[in-house]
C-alpha cells in the first residue's frame, strides 16, 4: 500500500520510539563532556572537536543514506542505525584516553545518520495528509530521548562513574529489536517497483534558503548544548545543575513540538518557523544577562523555539523537494548537525582565546542571520501526493 489520508499510530509509534532511543545516547554527549574536562584536562577547543567529530560523522553522510533510502530503501537501517549509536556512546563513556573516545563517539555518529533519513521518510509515508503533525509525532521521540540522555547519564556516572556510560547502550538496543518486529508493517507503507506516484514540482532554491536558515539556527543550538553545562559550572554551580538546566532546556523543547506541528498544519509551516526564529536570540540574551529562575526559563523557550521547530524544517525540506525525500531529510538534518559541529569548534576557540560569555553571545546573534533568510522563503505546501519508493529488508 501506498500513504494513507490518516496517520497511523501504531507506525508512528514505533517511529518515534525509534527516534527517542537514538537520540537518547546523542544526548548522553553533552551530559559526558564535564566529566571528559576533567578526566582528560580538556580546553573548550577540545571540547568543540568532540562535537565536531560527533557531529560529522552524523551529518556529512546523511545525505547518503538518504539517497541510498531513495533509490532502494533499507528498513534495515533502522535497528541497526540504533544499535551501532548506542553501543558506541556506551563505549565512548569508558573510553581509557581522550582519541579512543573520539573515535568511539565518530562511530555513534554513523549510527545516528543511518537511522534518521530513513526513519523521516517512512515518518512522512505513515502521516499521510497530516504531514507537519505526525513529523511532530516523530521528532517528539528525538527530543525526549535528546532530553532523557543528559537526565539519565548524570545519574548513572554520579552514581557508579563512568562505567555506569556502559548502561546506556541498553534503551537503543531493546528499541532495535522492537523496530526489527515492526518491520512487516513500516514496509507495507511502501509499494514496490511499479507503483504509482505522483511528484511533485522540485524547488532546490528554496530549499537552498532553508538549508540557510537551518545552518544559523544549529550554530546557536549547538552552541548551547556544548557550552550551557560548562558556563553553569564556569558560574560556580556542579556539573549535575548544569545537566539538569541543559535536560530543562531539551524537555521544554519536546512539549514545544506537540505545540508547532499541528499549529504548522493550521497556519502554515512558514510563519511558525519565523515566529520561533526571530524569539531565539532574545531569549539567549535574557539567559546570558539575567540568570537564575527567569533565565533558566527563558532558555528552557530556546527549546520551544529551535526544537520545537526541527519536525517543521524537516517537512518544508520535503515539500521543497517532494521526488527526493529521504534525500532532503538527510540534508536538513545533516546539514544541522555538521555545521552545529563545526561552529562549537569555533565557538570553544573564541572561549578559550577571550571568554565563554562571548561565545555565547555569537550565539546569541545567530539567529538573525537565520531570520533574514527565513523571510526569503516561499510557502512549501503542496497537494501532491508523496513519491513511494520501493524497500528491500
Amino acid at each position: 500500500m501506498g500513504p494513507v489520508a490518516g496517520l497511523d499510530k501504531r507506525a508512528m509509534a514505533a517511529l518515534s520510539a525509534g527516534h527517542l532511543a537514538t537520540d537518547f545516547a546523542n544526548g548522553a554527549l553533552p551530559a559526558l563532556l564535564p566529566f571528559y574536562v576533567v578526566k582528560f584536562d580538556l580546553s573548550y577547543t577540545l571540547v568543540g572537536v568532540t562535537i565536531l567529530a560527533w557531529a560529522a560523522s552524523s551529518s556529512v553522510v546523511q545525505p547518503l543514506f538518504g539517497f541510498f533510502s531513495d533509490r532502494r530503501g533499507a528498513l534495515w537501517l533502522l535497528p541497526a542505525g540504533l544499535a551501532v549509536g548506542g553501543v558506541g556512546m556506551a563505549l565512548a563513556a569508558v573510553a581509557p584516553s581522550y582519541w579512543t573516545m573520539l573515535l568511539l563517539v565518530t562511530v555513534s555518529g554513523f549510527g545516528t545518520a543511518a537511522y534518521h533519513p530513513e526513519g523521516s521518510k517512512f515518518a512522512a509515508y505513515a502521516s499521510g495528509e497530516r504531514r507537519a503533525s505526525g513529523m511532530s509525532l516523530f521528532s517528539i521521540g528525538g527530543n525526549m530521548g535528546y532530553a532523557l540522555g543528559p537526565i539519565v547519564t548524570t545519574a548513572l556516572v554520579l552514581q557508579f562513574g563512568l562505567r555506569g556510560g556502559l548502561f546506556l547502550a541498553l534503551p537503543p538496543l531493546a528499541v532495535a529489536v522492537l523496530l526489527r518486529a515492526r518491520t512487516r508493517h513500516l514496509r507495507s507503507f511502501s509499494p514496490g517497483p511499479g507503483g504509482a506516484a505522483q511528484r511533485g514540482e522540485e524547488r532546490p532554491g528554496a530549499m537552498a534558503l532553508l538549508l540557510g536558515v537551518i545552518a544559523f539556527r544549529s550554530v546557536a543550538w549547538f552552541g548551547l548544548i556544548a557550552f550551557v553545562p560548562l558556563w553553569e559550572v564556569a558560574q560556580g554551580r556542579s556539573e549535575a545543575y548544569g545537566n539538569r538546566v541543559l535536560a530543562f532546556m531539551l524537555l521544554a523543547g519536546g512539549i514545544g513540538t506537540l505545540v508547532a506541528g499541528p499549529l504548522a498544519d493550521r497556519i502554515g509551516r512558514r510563519p511558525v518557523l519565523l515566529v520561533s526564529v526571530a524569539g531565539i536570540g532574545p531569549l539567549i540574551l535574557l539567559y546570558l544577562l539575567v540568570g537564575g529562575l527567569a533565565g533558566a526559563a527563558a532558555l528552557a523557550l530556546v527549546g520551544v523555539c529551535v526544537i520545537g521547530t526541527f519536525g517543521v524544517t524537516m517537512v518544508m525540506s520535503q515539500e521543497y523537494l517532494p521526488s527526493h525525500i529521504g534525500m532532503a531529510s538527510g540534508l536538513s538534518i545533516g546539514l544541522s548537525i555538521g555545521l552545529g559541529g563545526m561552529a562549537a569548534v569555533g565557538l570553544g576557540a573564541l572561549a578559550d582565546s577571550v571568554d565563554l560569555e562571548s561565545a555565547l553571545y555569537v550565539c546569541a546573534a545567530a539567529p538573525v542571520a537565520a531570520l533574514a533568510l527565513g523571510l526569503t522563503l516561499p510557502s512549501s505546501r503542496t497537494r501532491r501526493a508523496l513519491t513511494p519508493e520501493p524497500v528491500v529488508q
